[in-house]
């Protein structure tokens, strides 16, 4: 980096901290585990009593090899699944529209009906299981087809435990699978809200994002920032929709990086709940202590794996996890050390969860909660992202709202400036990145990577042939009417859509309901 003594959101590192580095406020700031300011940790306990949930982000080609992957998995022993699906379904496509060809289990698994979801899910006990599934414009859409599924094998809405993405506004700043305009996406996500509170108490209804931000080249301060102003957005769309926020905010939950700059990432993760917590109980009044806790899940950071040498990317990823760790996170996804190569194979995905398993269980991690609660260095770069974070959220708010600041685009605007001083760094030699800028070999070892079979598209398309060949299209013409009534009214859309799901209605065709008559979004709209 230009400045050794500079972190990654821009303060400096200085060589040496001492007590007069500490906030004065330090003890206000901290609180016990399990309370209000939940600086040190959700959970009295944390991982002393349980360890973090480990999930795996799998997903690719069919659903039947997707669910073999799942089944490996959960014999090496995973706790919880995270669902890659592949872009049509992303952007609420069937594998043989034309716009999918290409793209159809390339980088995730295939979803067109809720065939291919009983599929996916074939075998698993979905009251045993966690299950994430990164998917945001279409959420609710496949949450539907998870939970119908579950029904049909006797599992109720009130045992199945999970996450939906469901994040669309992180969607316009940072990655691009939207579908439809920011209000009527907002309404989806208020409906969804409401509709898991009566039928899915224990899912999280949605994960706010700061992820993709940070692949996309958000600091540290960047990616807490946009992200809980993302959060306060969903907040006041669940309020305007009449919900009380002490209905709805105890199932939200977010999504954040893990980079190698390990102690910054452990104060980021602390400042960001402390952040959090203050504004649900000063700024919307919140009562319920959940409603005030910012439950994350973190993925270590894929964007700084290396094709070049990549069994070096096993040392990041371990680094990666620790901070996570340390830094309090209740679930965790290691990458494969592949994943900048190709899809992973089996082997690479059993090695990223052992990663994870040798952290748990042959350290000393989960034996104390919050180790480094008090430390001169950690406290005082606690409060230097958390100063940072808060002035770059007053500035997304001087736009109005998030949603007027992504209009502006002043968060992509922030997030390329970023990115592009650590490319500069990194092709300038100041920022070193081992294998690639530095400690290179002459040649390569040579290496095998996972491909995705070609004729997966032609298949999906012969098994959406006989799906409506053999389902009551009446039936599904019928559902899918019900469904526009409702989008074109103010009911929530959940229900209808459940039943169109439920007749057999593709993903597409209730996706395309939906466009019918809400529209497509386009980064020239206004909002």
């Amino acid at each position: 980096m230009s400045d050794a003594r500079s972190s990654e959101s821009g303060f400096p590192i200085q060589g040496v901290y001492t007590a007069a580095d500490l906030p004065a406020d330090l003890d206000a700031r901290l609180g016990e585990p399990g309370e209000f300011p939940y600086t040190r940790g959700v959970y009295p306990t944390m991982y002393t009593s349980r360890p973090w949930t480990m999930r795996q982000y799998a997903g690719f080609g069919t659903a039947t090899e997707s669910n073999a992957r799942y089944h490996q998995l959960l014999r090496a022993g995973t706790m919880g699944l995270s669902v890659a699906f592949d872009l049509p379904t992303q952007m609420g496509y069937d594998s043989d529209d034309p716009i999918a060809h290409g793209e159809v289990g390339k980088v995730g698994v295939a979803i067109d009906s809720i065939e291919d979801m009983r599929t996916l899910f074939g075998g698993i006990p979905l009251d045993k299981v966690s299950t994430s599934m990164t998917i945001n414009a279409p959420g609710s859409v496949l949450l539907l087809l998870y939970q119908l599924v579950a029904e049909e094998n006797g599992v109720p809405g009130a045992a199945l435990n999970g996450t939906i993405q469901n994040d669309i506004l992180k969607e316009c700043i940072a990655r691009g699978t939207y579908i439809f305009p920011p209000k009527p996406s907002l309404r989806l996500v208020a409906d969804t809200f409401a509709y898991c509170r009566a039928e899915v108490p224990k899912w999280n209804t949605i994960s706010i994002s700061g992820y993709h931000m940070a692949e996309a080249g958000a600091s540290p301060a960047q990616e807490v920032a946009f992200t809980l102003a993302n959060g306060v957005e969903y907040v006041r769309a669940a309020l305007a929709a009449g919900l009380a926020v002490d209905d709805f905010a105890p199932r939200l939950s977010f999504f954040f990086v893990a980079r190698t700059t390990l102690l910054e990432e452990v104060a980021k993760f602390r400042a960001a709940r402390r952040i959090w917590a203050r504004l649900m109980r000063d700024e919307f009044g919140a009562k319920n202590p959940k409603s005030m806790m910012l439950r994350f899940h973190t993925q270590t950071a894929g964007v700084q794996l290396t094709a070049q040498q990549p069994e070096v990317n096993l040392v990041r990823v371990a680094v990666q996890g620790l901070g996570a760790v340390l830094g309090g996170t209740q679930s965790l996804h290691t990458n494969s050390f592949d994943e900048a190569i190709a899809l992973p194979t089996e082997k690479a995905a059993r090695l990223a969860l052992r990663t994870q398993q040798v952290l748990a269980y042959e350290t000393d991690l989960t034996a104390t909660v919050d180790p480094f609660a008090g430390s001169y260095v950690v406290e005082a770069m606690t409060a230097e992202v958390e100063a940072a974070a808060t002035e770059l959220m007053d500035r997304v708010f001087d736009y109005g709202s998030a949603v007027d600041a992504i209009e502006a685009g002043f968060q992509k605007r922030e997030i390329e400036q970023s990115a592009y001083r650590i490319a500069q760094e990194i092709d300038s030699g100041e920022r070193v990145v081992v294998g690639l800028n530095r400690f290179q070999i002459d040649e390569e070892e040579p290496y095998e990577p996972l491909r995705v079979d070609p004729a997966i598209e032609a298949a999906q398309g012969e098994r959406l042939a006989r799906l409506r060949a053999e389902r009551d299209s009446g039936a599904v013409e019928r559902a899918l009417a019900e469904l526009r009534a409702a989008a074109e009214g103010d009911t929530n859309v959940l229900y209808p859509m459940k039943e169109a799901l439920r007749a057999r209605a593709t993903v597409g065709e209730v996706c395309g309901t939906l466009r019918e008559v809400w529209g497509i979004y386009r980064p020239s709209d206004r909002f």
